[in-house]
């Protein structure tokens, strides 16, 4: 008699027969990707290919952090996994659980390794995240003293707030000793009690950023008391750091913008809760005015002299319950815009005038910053806290104030 089995017991018979192959349970492929597609579900569809044929493969959100970059047509990969049978459709296909470029060398192993290493530690987890103050004095830096970074920050810091402390601390970024001079930066910056404190550098290779791929680098990071903001490479670029650190920025630009308050726009905020308090005051002052009206006519109706001396009465504590409502609510603002401009007083040109500091300007009232700006024989206008005091320049000499 023959033995007739049903579609589904013959997939279930082959899955069976992929599973029990203890090869097949973890296994390496290398290949080409193609038709990669990724699914709103997180899901990642892919096939591999070689001159020999083609895999079908899918990584499941799940396993999504195996894959530390974002995979495309024609890249050169080895996909970690197993090879299982679908059985509704009766094809086998690849479950990727990890995916690396074929040909990242050991340095990107390393960076791999330790990264689930201090992942597992708890390092990377979201409620060891210290919050970024909304409002700064004092920002430290901890980057290379010459390169774009530095300088994108301070043009970008000082924009956005002119009365921002910045202080570097100039470290190696790249090379032999660089992450100790890292790690020293850091220290440093957290004992100077500054608020925040930017780590970073521009992009590169691999082995370029590697020094903030190093752990003793993450771990300072990690125990620093102020909040650190990472900033290695462009937008594509990942390292330990910026897993590690409170925040991460994509460039150092961004960095300065995520520390830095935009000084403007606070005053714009001030000017607004400002005009938002005078309208309120006058919506309620002509509220209790209707209502005072409102209250007079219905008073030419009524005759009864009892009733109108109980309506004067109600209508008189009602006038003293808005005053008194009013009196508390201008005294309440009036606290708060007291706090907030206390708050921004140290902020105030003045105010450090009176600090024995002064402004140096040229005749046009452009800021003198650097003995680059001025000759022999110049005249220079010196603003303190009760006037202006005019000065001719003899000589200049230049210093190096970080030694």
């Amino acid at each position: 008699m023959k033995n007739i089995f049903s579609v589904g017991q013959i997939n279930r018979y082959v899955k069976n027969m992929f599973t029990q192959d203890f090869i097949l349970q973890k296994i390496y492929v290398k290949g080409e990707v193609s038709n990669c597609k990724y699914h709103t579900s997180g899901h990642i569809y892919f096939s591999l290919k070689d001159e020999t044929g083609v895999l079908s493969c899918v990584m499941f959100a799940g396993h999504r952090r195996g894959l530390a970059f974002r995979m495309k047509d024609g890249d050169r990969v080895v996909v970690g996994g197993a090879v299982d049978v679908y059985e509704r459709d009766g094809r086998y296909q690849l479950y990727a659980k990890e995916i690396s470029l074929e040909g990242a060398g050991a340095l990107y192993e390393r960076f791999l390794a330790l990264k689930t290493e201090l992942e597992e530690m708890g390092m990377f987890a979201q409620e060891y995240k210290q919050p970024i103050p909304a409002f700064i004095h004092r920002l430290g830096v901890v980057t290379a003293p010459t390169g774009a970074a530095v300088q994108d920050i301070r043009n970008i810091s000082l924009r956005r707030d002119p009365y921002l402390q910045i202080i570097l601390y100039p470290a190696l970024v790249q090379g032999e000793g660089a992450a100790d001079s890292i790690v020293r930066g850091i220290h440093m910056l957290d004992q100077a009690e500054v608020d925040v404190i930017i780590v970073g550098r521009g992009g590169g290779s691999i082995e370029d950023l590697w020094a903030f791929n190093e752990e003793k680098v993450a771990r300072a990071i990690f125990e620093c008391r102020t909040p650190i903001i990472s900033a290695v490479g462009h937008e594509t670029d990942f390292t330990i750091a910026d897993f590690v650190a409170d925040l991460r920025a994509p460039t150092p630009s961004a960095a300065a913008e995520l520390a830095v308050a935009d000084f403007r726009q606070i005053l714009q905020n001030i000017a607004g809760l400002r005009d938002r308090m005078q309208k309120a005051m006058q919506r309620r002052a002509e509220l209790g005015r209707a209502q005072l009206m409102q209250y007079q006519m219905r008073f030419q109706y009524l005759n009864p002299e009892a009733k109108l001396r109980d309506n004067r009465q109600r209508l008189a504590d009602l006038d003293e319950l808005l005053r008194r409502a009013m009196k508390n609510r201008i005294a309440e603002e009036r606290h708060m815009l007291g706090i907030y401009l206390e708050r921004y007083r140290g902020l105030s040109p003045l105010y450090k005038l009176n600090q024995g500091y002064s402004f140096v300007s040229d005749r046009e009232g452009n800021g003198i910053i650097s003995t680059k700006q001025v000759h022999s024989g110049d005249l220079l206008e010196i603003s303190v806290t009760d006037g202006v005091i005019e000065a001719e320049v003899r000589s200049s000499r230049k210093e190096d104030w970080n030694k």
